[in-house]
């Protein structure tokens, strides 16, 4: 074991003894390392590094039975609970999980690295496959439940083990592509004439890449208020109260470069902690650092089934965190409560 190893350990041994409930990404944060790089000193104790074969150990994941599934950014984290059913990977660049609980859409191409992990908690022993970049961040990470096959958990460790379970983890930087190309260089009426004549919401995304706008950039172009409008960031705690309230099923989408999870459905209890505000169901958790929102926007996309709203919150990057939509699916038009909703805030 390399000093580094050794220190990096050391460090984070003392990290932990000083503050015993400090999140390993937080300590990670103070260490000036990643997350990936802090979990591998605990590799042959409570760690064990496994093969990169990320779609074969996700396609058996459904033995595991219920667990949790958790999702996140520098901003929200999605926690879902639930069995992953239906797994397809036909498509080389996007991965999907299609079911009412687990609700997935997975980027391989940036998955990088794999742990299991088995760690004594507050709440007792704790199981879980944790997905990395090769950033060393966290992609995905999949909790076993009081309700889980946790003799499927052991079995599916040993049989995708790695033969390396050295304690150092090697991490290469991704470089943020933040450029944006100025106003000028659009051709906006284009831009707008084609927003106009969106069939599908899922058109969105390559029109913004055809005409080389950003997404905060598209937002600022819109061809009118109506399609695309910037609120004040307390519209979203507004809005989650006003669901909950009325009992309106909406979706929520949080992801990363590597995944994106997505709830349907109803939520119940929401709250406060600090800057955080949360959504705290039995099988469904979110937690957004409103102080980390820098812009949010009702968001309008026409379609076949009429306009699809949204409601979209960015970083201070211009990055996304979380995305609201009413509960549909293709084909149907979207919910007039949740139209009303939107509207009222």
């Amino acid at each position: 074991m390399s000093t580094i190893t050794n220190t990096l350990k050391q460090q984070w041994d003392a990290l932990k003894a000083e503050n015993p409930h400090l999140r390993i990404r937080n300590a990670a944060d103070k260490l000036g390392v990643s997350e990936a790089e802090l979990l591998a000193t605990q590799t042959g104790e409570t760690v064990t590094r496994l093969k990169p074969e990320f779609t074969a150990i996700l396609s058996e994941i459904e033995s595991l039975g219920k667990v949790m599934a958790l999702t996140r950014n520098e901003e929200c984290v999605h926690e879902r609970k639930g069995v992953y059913l239906n797994p397809d990977f036909s498509n080389p660049h996007a991965g999907l999980f299609v079911n009412e609980d687990i609700d997935l859409r997975i980027f391989i191409g940036h998955w990088a690295k794999a742990y299991a992990v088995a760690e004594k908690s507050e709440h007792g022993d704790r199981k879980s496959l944790q997905f990395f970049g090769k950033d060393g961040l966290a992609i995905h990470k999949i909790y076993l439940t009081p309700d889980s096959d946790a003799a499927a958990f052991d079995a599916l460790v040993e049989k995708y083990k790695a033969e390396d379970q050295g304690t150092e983890e090697t991490v290469t930087e991704v470089p943020l592509n933040l450029d944006e190309k100025p106003d000028s260089e659009i051709d906006v009426a284009a831009f707008q004439t084609a927003w106009l004549g969106l069939k599908d919401t899922h058109e969105f995304f390559g029109m913004l890449r055809k005409f080389g706008v950003s997404r905060t950039q598209a937002l600022r172009l819109a061809p009118n208020e109506h399609l695309a409008k910037k609120v004040e960031k307390e519209v979203v705690v507004k809005m989650l109260e006003g669901a909950a309230e009325s009992k309106l099923p909406i979706m929520i989408f949080v992801g990363n470069r590597g995944n994106i999870q997505i709830h349907t459905g109803r939520v119940r209890k929401t709250m406060w902690h600090n800057d955080w505000f949360n959504v705290m169901d039995p099988d469904f958790n979110l937690h957004l650092d409103m102080s980390k929102i820098a812009q949010v926007w009702v968001v309008r996309k026409p379609t076949e089934d009429g306009d699809v709203t949204a409601i979209e919150v960015f970083n201070e990057l211009g990055e996304i965190i979380v995305q609201f939509f009413g509960k549909r699916k293709p084909g149907n038009p979207e919910l007039q409560e949740w139209r009303d909703l939107v509207a009222s805030l």
